[in-house]
């Protein structure tokens, strides 16, 4: 987990979770676009998510446009997930948009770009009543897996869970094969605690980045005064 700079760009992040990295970008609170005016909302803001991802993150040099019928899913997941934790009441009449790439793919795509995407939002200022922490759980036989590959995706029934480590409430829980309830239950405990754990990483990453900068900001003030004082 990093944060990144981008020109113009408010938050930036980039998640690396096994061989899938995506990187998050966000541009907001702002003005509406022109072309995104119908859609203001005089009492909040309006997220949009889109998702885009490169040519060679697929095996094989396959490419998905921003119009792939997948894409499209994933980035209103993301949509989804989010508009119940950020605080778009404090933003009215503005829109915040959130754009993904995903750099490399092999499994996970949702719960990474989830994650880069609470990391984007976190480095751009905007207001969430918690953070959002997402992982990939399989079942093997019996056994719950976190954090899947491509090819285990496709051999074994998963889910992808998203939620808010201090409560542990979940906000988004997608399963595409059938499963057994009681195994349903088990996978989403062990869902929760692994993105627990992907939280105080988080945090750690904030913090420090954080460190940087108040350090620079230190730093700026410090030759400030040298100038006046020379």
């Amino acid at each position: 987990m990093t944060f990144s700079s981008q020109a113009n760009a408010d938050g930036t992040a980039t998640v690396q979770q096994g061989l899938t990295t995506a990187s998050a970008t966000v541009f907001g609170p702002r003005e509406p676009r022109a072309q995104s005016r119908g859609t203001l909302l005089h009492d909040r803001a309006s997220l949009s998510v889109e998702v885009g991802e490169a040519a060679w993150a697929q095996q094989g040099g396959s490419k998905r446009s921003r119009g792939d019928k997948r894409l499209t899913e994933v980035a209103a997941a993301i949509r989804d997930t989010f508009e119940p934790v950020v605080m778009l009441q404090l933003y009215p009449r503005t829109e915040i948009s959130v754009y993904v790439q995903v750099l490399g793919s092999d499994g996970g795509i949702l719960s990474t770009a989830i994650n880069a995407t609470t990391l984007a939002l976190i480095d751009a200022g905007v207001a969430m009543t918690d953070y959002i922490t997402s992982l990939s759980i399989g079942l093997h036989l019996t056994q719950p897996l976190l954090d899947l590959s491509g090819p285990e995706e496709s051999d074994i029934p998963h889910l992808v869970v998203a939620c808010l480590p201090s409560t542990g409430k979940i906000t988004l829980a997608t399963l595409e094969t059938r499963i057994h309830v009681d195994r349903f239950e088990e996978m989403l405990d062990v869902g929760v605690e692994g993105c627990r754990v992907l939280h105080a990483e988080m945090q750690a990453e904030v913090r420090q980045r954080t460190t940087t900068i108040v350090e620079r900001m230190q730093m700026g003030q410090g030759s400030t005064t040298a100038v006046a004082t020379a």
